[in-house]
């Protein structure tokens, strides 16, 4: 090839389109977006349905339901890009469906500031999750992206909330924490793939 040949004629590689080797397509990228962000407000909205079995009646009911009318949106959101993007949900939303539940009513059962702990470790792992995906996402998924900065606003004001009901008072609260966090990590990692 001589040194004349024109850039035309010259394939593109995946860095010079700004992905990298390994990158997925930006369908596989956008589906897996879709897929987890659906499972995990799933996820929160039996979090909070567990939290109200338990402490609905108490004095942090109101608070709980607001929270979970908030999460249903988000849910509602997802439910509608995986319908209009041809996504299938997660394979595993049955185990949501019983874990997060179980989550939400055992930290209920544990104490009103270990309900508020599991919401601030959900919370603060969610938010940066969503911020990872905002850096993924480019201007033609303004809407999308529009959609989960709203959302992430939300979920800091349920950190906030959680903070704010002592959350970092509850028994053991370095490793409650820990443990949720962990736990939530790797059912992101399991629903974008699974």
């Amino acid at each position: 090839m001589s040194e004349t040949t024109s850039s035309a004629a010259v394939p593109r590689t995946a860095s010079a389109r700004g992905a990298l080797p390994g990158d997925l397509p930006r369908r596989d990228r956008l589906a897996r977006i879709v897929r987890v962000d659906h499972a995990g407000e799933y996820g929160a909205k039996r979090i909070y349905e567990g939290q109200i079995a338990v402490m609905g009646k108490g004095r942090h009911g109101k608070t709980l339901r607001h929270m979970a009318d908030q999460e249903l949106i988000h849910l509602e959101y997802f439910e509608k890009q995986l319908n209009r993007r041809r996504v299938r949900p997660t394979l595993l939303q049955p185990l949501w469906h019983v874990t997060g539940f179980l989550l939400g009513a055992g930290t209920a059962i544990l104490g009103e500031r270990a309900a508020m702990a599991c919401t601030v470790a959900v919370e603060e792992v969610i938010e940066r999750h969503y911020e990872d995906q905002l850096q993924q996402l480019g201007p033609d998924e303004a809407e999308l992206s529009n959609s989960i900065r709203k959302f992430q606003a939300e979920e800091v004001e349920h950190r906030d909330i959680g903070i704010l009901n002592e959350a970092e008072q509850a028994p053991a609260y370095p490793v409650l924490s820990a443990a949720i966090k962990a736990g939530t990590r790797a059912v992101i990692w399991v629903a974008e793939r699974v």
